[in-house]
């Protein structure tokens, strides 16, 4: 593991831990913006800004038992084949131990390996992508395993029990291929006009009725570039940071994994990389409160 900075307060050892959070600096196949490989330890760093207690849970975040592992070993020429095989291995062992793995990207390429790692233990899952982009491509610039293909990659190679949430950006393809397939997803604009409340309300009707488990990626772009301005892809007209927390609090307690990706953070003045960091906090107080 690389790096000597930690999230905040994640003091617990890993024994005795019920969520362990690490790093994956890989941006290999960013397309628009480099820069999310620097994303775990900015978000790291934002996280001391906050107090740890938590008004609306009503909980201490220095209560929980989390651990900060440090980053998985990835190289800064490894290919993205590698950066997720590194991954999987992480997230396999973490889930083998009892554990719920918070992943700091990074790309969300690197989500697929979380999605076939929480697949492996758990045949009930169901998958949640908060993201501005269909993220449906075949191959993109000749890889198949480009961060523009993870949704296609989880859908064809791992399940289709999947929801997208915040979408507003895809080719003319890739909405013919969610016609054609049925994939069910929720448009930023739907989002807006019917609300979170609505969203929530349909995402049990659209899930396979064994749904039992659910993992949860969050791709920062979802949110408006008001929000979050910091991304490989930033994409206008998206969801708020309110509306982000709301599916957050909702969905993390049937939640066996989370992840955070895409921040670009020599974008801004920190202020995206501060959001991450309470989301993944929320994610934590909101899966802890409901055991």
């Amino acid at each position: 593991m690389g790096g000597e900075l930690f999230f905040a307060d994640a003091d617990s050892n890993y024994s005795d831990a019920d969520f362990v959070i690490f790093g994956a600096p890989f941006d290999g196949t960013s397309s628009f913006r480099k820069g999310s490989r620097l994303a775990p330890d900015a978000i790291r760093e934002a996280s001391y800004n906050f107090e740890t207690y938590n008004p609306y849970f009503d909980i201490d975040l220095a209560d929980i038992p989390f651990h900060d592992a440090g980053d998985v070993d990835i190289s800064g020429n490894c290919t993205v084949e590698q950066a997720q095989a590194a991954v999987g291995d992480m997230v396999t062992a973490i889930l083998s131990d009892g554990k719920i793995p918070i992943m700091l990207g990074g790309e969300h390429s690197l989500t697929v390996p979380c999605v076939r790692g929480s697949m492996n233990h758990f045949n009930d899952l169901g998958v949640v992508v908060l993201d501005a982009h269909f993220d449906l491509r075949q191959e993109y610039e000749g890889q198949v395993n480009s961060h523009a293909c993870v949704s296609r990659r989880i859908i064809e190679d791992i399940t289709d029990n999947y929801i997208s949430i915040g979408i507003r950006s895809g080719t003319r393809d890739e909405y013919s291929l969610t016609r054609s397939r049925g994939i069910t997803y929720y448009p930023a604009d739907l989002v807006e006009d019917k609300g979170i409340p609505h969203v929530l309300s349909e995402l049990s009707r659209h899930l396979d009725i064994d749904t039992g488990h659910l993992y949860l990626s969050l791709d920062m772009d979802v949110l408006d570039p008001a929000y979050a301005p910091a991304l490989g892809t930033p994409e206008p007209f998206g969801l708020t940071d309110r509306q982000v927390l709301s599916l957050i609090r909702r969905l993390a307690p049937r939640s066996v994994g989370f992840d955070l990706v895409e921040i670009a953070p020599g974008f801004d003045s920190g202020n995206t990389a501060l959001l991450g960091a309470k989301f993944v906090c929320e994610f934590i107080a909101s899966a802890w409160v409901s055991r």
